[in-house]
């Protein structure tokens, strides 16, 4: 697949240790994506440049990950109306629930989907993004219907 309809964002590059799994779940679904470190407090002029011309480049849906005061995501749905899911990186501190409260406290108006902090939060990003694009995409509605069954099918009746 040539097409790269998702952007996953991250504020540093010590994020990729939480973003590399939603990279890796899109993979596994046959969804093209595009991983960069865009920080909304290191590199705002990068971060305005990306989010306003996100629909250009043919992004349809942005995961944006960031730990500690997590501005990330919510300044990027500030400057598209594409969907943004949150994803709360881990922070030593906090063990990230500083981060989730930054991305989560949303005014209205100003939506993010956030999910849950860390390696789980980024694979379910991933799916919902990739839910959202099988909306218009049945072959990728099949894909995702078939990782979830694969899913269930790992699952043991009994404990071994």
């Amino acid at each position: 697949m040539g097409q790269r309809p998702v952007a996953v964002i991250m504020g540093s590059q010590s994020d990729w240790d939480t973003m590399h799994h939603a990279v890796e779940t899109l993979e596994a679904l046959g969804v093209g994506c595009d991983a960069r470190i865009v920080s909304a407090h290191r590199t705002p002029d990068r971060m305005v440049a990306f989010a306003k011309g996100a629909r250009a480049e043919g992004f349809k849906v942005i995961i944006a990950g960031a730990g500690g005061a997590a501005h990330l995501p919510g300044m990027v749905a500030a400057l598209t109306s594409l969907p943004v899911l949150g994803v709360p990186v881990e922070s030593h501190a906090l063990r990230g629930v500083d981060s989730l409260h930054s991305i989560v406290q949303m005014p209205a108006g100003i939506p993010v989907g956030t999910l849950a902090i860390g390696k789980a939060g980024a694979i379910n990003a991933a799916l919902l993004a990739a839910a959202v694009l099988a909306l218009s995409d049945p072959a990728l509605a099949d894909r995702l219907d078939a990782w979830r069954a694969a899913r269930t099918d790992a699952v043991a009746e009994r404990p071994s």
